[in-house]
């Protein structure tokens, strides 16, 4: 089989966990700038693994956090300062437990439960403008089930 010159955008994963009127934040380093920013936690698929799996595992690696998933926000085209294009499906969840032991992955400097109001106050350091959007979806109900997302 030959190596396609296809272009194909990358998948990643975005949840956002809710706790009453609390939002689970990932403060990291990001990657390209060195700046500190704030973001859910989110990351790529990887091989074989499913949509639910990859958003579940991020939010371990990222925050301590096991969550239940309990809804989709849905599926953004973000071009990100590298240039590359990303198709990020967000998920809505609630936390189970916090794993003690839990090492956080590379990058991340501290997971934070914040308030809207917090999350706001820290606009200027969020990762980019989905973070507030895919919120703001979740605060006007438009949460789609998780039989949507064919896994």
């Amino acid at each position: 089989m030959q190596p396609s010159n296809r272009w194909c955008p990358h998948a990643t994963v975005a949840t956002v966990v809710v706790d009453q009127d609390r939002y689970l934040m990932v403060q990291e380093i990001d990657r390209i700038s060195g700046a500190v920013v704030y973001n859910q936690p989110a990351g790529h698929l990887e091989p074989g693994e499913s949509l639910t799996e990859a958003a579940r595992r991020e939010v371990l690696e990222e925050t301590a956090w096991c969550v239940d998933l309990i809804g989709y926000l849905g599926v953004a085209r973000l071009v990100g300062a590298d240039g590359i294009t990303y198709l990020r499906h967000s998920f809505l969840a609630t936390p189970s437990y916090e794993v003690s032991n839990q090492t956080l992955d590379d990058g991340i400097i501290a997971a934070h439960w914040l308030t809207r109001d917090e999350i706001i106050a820290l606009s200027s350091q969020l990762r980019s403008s989905l973070v507030m959007s895919v919120i703001e979806l979740h605060r006007q109900g438009n949460v789609a089930p998780l039989s949507l997302v064919l896994d």
